[in-house]
């Protein structure tokens, strides 16, 4: 059984790489796990590409129970995001700015790295589907481009969880349980439970069941001005109001001279009031839970044909966050609204293989139905908002007396109600013939469909001139939208009512032919089809109205959704505006075909060279309000319109590896070197200065990426099994689309979120008992180096920001890159143009350590994980405008017990 989230499992299998000392009385060997890696069962030092895995026996072994604590040790995978459920993958450096989490389900992106469980694709931008792997047979990661057998979201790698079947050996049963205690936070406990019954020969079934309850360990603290609390700025909300105050005869710096800090004044007459937050002040306040089970069926028809039916069932959910506010202590946060997050999940799956005279056929598909409902804090966007005087400040309501201008209450939320679904359908062949070649072919379909209604509780509802304390909003346009349109509640400021569609058709083979006994080249391709449609409706947009009239340019149509025909004709005409993927009906569509070349020698039984150029791609994504003309027009941003839809951003990768034994069998050496060159690589761009078009994607440029990935299994005798694994990895912009110039950052610049090394150890002892007995020590030690947040260079404007709002800095270090950021057309107090920097995400060691005991059926474990209590960097979180620190799980330690009986 295993004891660990997907994300868990992921760093064993990449830190291990497959690794297990048997304990008997024959001599120690290296496990050697069989893959799917190419969709066809083989050895994992036999597959002439980068892969990792670990067996879940292995996985238990490690001791890994907790997502957060672990997450760093991964040498080349990012898992960064904002919390369970709430991540993103990147796998060697090909990595961008993140999707807003409250705005992931209407921006599109999607990821550059797949995630199955099984043979199904659960990917979703900005919300990858956070399985608690339970019962896991093994995991797989594949980096580098694996587009011609997994698709388009496999850019840059691939993450396979691969559970543990039916078995049809006899009856089987067993549990795990768990309890922990976290330094300055609750109580952790989980436990689950399997059981595998065989009613006939050919008929086995198994039942998987579980619950995790993860204890916070963040406060929620009282909002206290002036102590690293949230005061309020009226500086900060008139320049990215574009001085809105100010043209109404206010001093904004007068007015935060009017601030509850201030002496003599109180609440009451404070010009810029600071919210409280009483009602939600808890401690430990960051709690999730996973529950869920599995039931698998596994059915021999004949001697030739199986069938497999699989369903998982889970719900996850968590209160709070896990950032701590910079300002304030790495345990504590100010929030103002509750933050809840339930995501719920049924996956079901199919397989239907067996063999036709020379060929292996495999028919396999699967549908997953996803529910997620969130509410979380938004008071952030008063700091970041074009409209946030509008929203917040009485300006209208007192033009002839600007003395009497107060920005008042900025407590925000925003609510989130997203359905996604998914149904594939995969039918592939390998040949088995008696030949110097094999082929696996197959089709592929994909339909998916995100459908969301978001709505956002902005204005201060005390104001009356422009209604907001009734304010009955409604939907612009109703074709593809969700909900009835409304009237939303009375305090909805604003809403995004999206579906948004995507449907993939391809057609895929790679071949492998022997050369000579030990040589071999193989080709892969793949031709895909995808039709991208984007419809719904905002308060503000009709959106689907909008995408069609840039389908059929009818000049009716454009001035209907509030455009000017002749400058979106001149736009297209200058090339500013791309819109000729896009049909009347408002589809974008795109096709092409993908190549991969490989070369391998099998220089012994023991040793593998592999040589490899694999391309990767992710498909073009729709603007919700494609084609609009930047509010502001002044210097970065004059002439600048919204991208109708970002273009597909392509990977075409170059790699060498060996895999070997050496010293027989005692020393195992995987090792890969590599070069990626990234074209039109898309991101995610949010700018206070721009904020009509709230979020979209846009393409920042060129990159190449080189690098070196290790690992290193010694058996240092039968009783000692150290691993490690290191990854080394110089990333670097080549060029950047002019609009992104001095936005982004500039040409040499790194890319965000991957260290130039990170690396780990881990070492396990075992030794008898009286009694018979095993005793077991592990220790582990993880590196992660320092790293950049984001690709926007804003750092310096939100570093700022937070000084005026919360009376201090973050203390976070900046990265210097530009003497000017153009993303700001306003100026420091100073009157200074701001500097271009990003937020350095520092390095830091994790270090965890168990010891325990087992027999035949039963073990049980002594745990400590981050033995030296570190506070890391994990991921500086941005979106709401000053910066946040996600981090990770302080000092926990705890007991684990497992029984099984067979």
């Amino acid at each position: 059984m295993r004891k660990t989230h997907l994300s868990c499992a992921v760093f064993a299998a990449l830190a291990s790489n497959g690794v297990l000392a048997q304990a008997s009385e024959s001599k120690a060997s290296i496990e050697t796990i069989e893959v799917t890696a190419t969709k066809r069962t083989e050895s994992i030092q036999d597959v002439p590409v980068a892969v990792s895995a670990l067996s879940g026996d292995a996985l238990e072994n490690m001791g890994i129970d907790n997502f957060q604590d672990y997450v760093e040790f991964l040498p080349n995978v990012v898992f960064q995001g904002t919390g369970p459920g709430q991540n993103e993958i990147y796998i060697r450096g090909a990595a961008t700015t993140q999707s807003s989490i409250t705005l992931s389900s209407v921006q599109a992106l999607q990821p550059s790295v797949a995630f199955y469980q099984d043979e199904m694709p659960v990917s979703m931008a900005g919300r990858n589907l956070d399985i608690f792997a339970t019962d896991v047979e093994r995991v797989e990661v594949l980096p580098g481009p694996q587009g011609t057998l997994f698709g388009a979201s496999s850019q840059a790698g691939t993450v396979r969880l691969i559970t543990r079947k039916p078995d049809h050996a006899g009856f089987a049963a067993g549990f795990d349980t768990a309890i922990a205690t976290t330094k300055g936070g609750e109580m952790s406990n989980t436990v689950e439970a399997y059981i595998n019954i065989t009613p006939t020969d050919d008929l086995a079934l198994r039942v998987v069941a579980y619950n995790d309850k993860q204890g916070g360990w963040i406060d929620n603290i009282e909002n206290d001005p002036g102590n690293g609390g949230y005061i309020g700025s009226a500086v900060v909300v008139d320049r990215i109001s574009g001085g809105a105050l100010a043209g109404y005869g206010a001093d904004p710096a007068e007015m935060d001279s009017r601030r509850i800090v201030n002496n003599g004044i109180t609440p009451s007459t404070a010009a810029v009031v600071s919210p409280r937050n009483s009602q939600h002040v808890e401690d430990d306040f960051n709690d999730a839970v996973y529950a869920g089970a599995r039931f698998g069926l596994s059915y021999h028809i004949n001697s030739d044909w199986d069938l497999l039916v699989q369903h998982t069932q889970q719900t996850l959910d968590t209160e709070g966050v896990f950032a701590y506010d910079p300002t304030v202590a790495e345990d504590q946060a100010i929030r103002f609204q509750a933050d809840e997050n339930s995501d719920e999940f049924g996956l079901t799956t199919w397989t239907v293989d067996g063999r036709l005279d020379k060929l292996d056929v495999v028919y396999t598909g699967g549908y997953l139905d996803r529910e997620i409902d969130t509410v979380t804090d938004y008071t952030g966007y008063t700091n970041g908002g074009l409209f946030s005087a509008y929203y917040l400040c009485n300006h209208y309501d007192t033009p002839d007396n600007p003395a009497d201008i107060r920005c008042l209450d900025p407590v925000k939320y925003y609510k989130e109600d997203t359905t996604s679904t998914r149904m594939t359908h995969e039918f592939r062949i390998d040949t088995k013939f008696d030949a110097p070649f094999r082929i696996t072919a197959g089709l592929f379909y994909d339909e998916q469909e995100v459908a969301t209604v978001g709505q956002f509780k902005i204005a201060n509802t005390e104001m009356t001139t422009f209604g907001f304390d009734n304010l009955q909003r409604t939907l612009v346009g109703n074709e593809g939208i969700n909900s009835d349109g409304g009237p939303f509640p009375e305090e909805i400021s604003f809403a995004n009512d999206i579906t948004h569609k995507i449907e993939q058709i391809a057609v895929f083979g790679q071949m492998e032919y022997d050369i000579t006994d030990t040589l071999t080249a193989s080709l892969g391709a793949r031709w895909y089809q995808i039709d991208d449609i984007y419809t719904g409706s905002t308060t503000t947009v009709d959106v689907t109205r909008r995408v069609k009239a840039f389908g059929s340019m009818d000049p009716d149509e454009l001035a209907a959704v509030g455009l000017d025909p002749a400058a979106v004709a001149a736009a297209i005409a200058s090339g500013q505006l791309e819109v000729d993927k896009l049909g009347a009906d408002g589809v974008l569509t795109v096709d092409d075909t993908i190549f991969k070349f490989g070369l391998d020698w099998k220089m012994s039984d023991d040793v593998l060279f592999f040589a490899n150029y694999s391309e990767g791609f992710r498909p073009p994504v729709t603007n919700r309000v494609g084609g609009g003309l930047s509010n502001n027009q002044s210097g970065a941003f004059e002439g600048f319109r919204i991208p109708v839809y970002s273009t597909t951003d392509t990977l075409d990768n170059y790699e060498v590896g060996m895999k070997g034994d050496f010293l027989d069998g005692i020393v195992r050496i995987n090792a890969t070197a590599y070069y990626s060159e990234i074209g039109e690589l898309q991101t995610s761009r949010f700018d206070p200065t721009n904020i009509s078009f709230l979020v979209f994607t846009d393409n920042v440029g060129d990159a190449e990426i080189t690098g070196l990935d290790a690992d290193i299994t010694w058996l240092a005798t039968d009783d000692l099994v150290v691993n490690a694994a290191f990854s080394v990895i110089d990333t670097e912009l080549t060029r950047v689309n002019p609009e992104l110039e001095g936005i982004a950052a500039g040409v040499g610049s790194e890319l965000p979120y991957t260290a130039t090394f990170s690396g780990n150890i881990n070492a396990r002892y075992y030794f008898e008992l009286d009694g018979g007995q095993q005793g077991f020590v592990n220790a582990s030690v993880a590196y992660t180096g320092d790293r950049l947040a984001g690709m926007v260079m804003d750092a310096y404007v939100m570093e700022d920001a937070t000084r005026h709002i919360y009376g201090m800095g973050s203390g976070l270090k900046i990265e210097d890159e530009a003497a000017v950021y153009e993303g700001a057309t306003f100026t420091d107090a100073d009157g200074n143009a701001f500097r271009g920097g990003r937020y350095v995400q520092e390095s830091y060691v994790i270090s965890n350590v168990s010891v325990g005991m087992s027999d035949d059926s039963w073990k049980v474990e002594l745990f400590i994980d981050n033995l030296f209590d570190e506070s890391a960097i994990l991921n500086i979180d941005t979106q709401q405008f000053t910066p946040k620190v996600v981090t990770n799980r302080p000092r926990t330690m705890g007991v684990r017990f497992s029984f099984d009986y067979y």
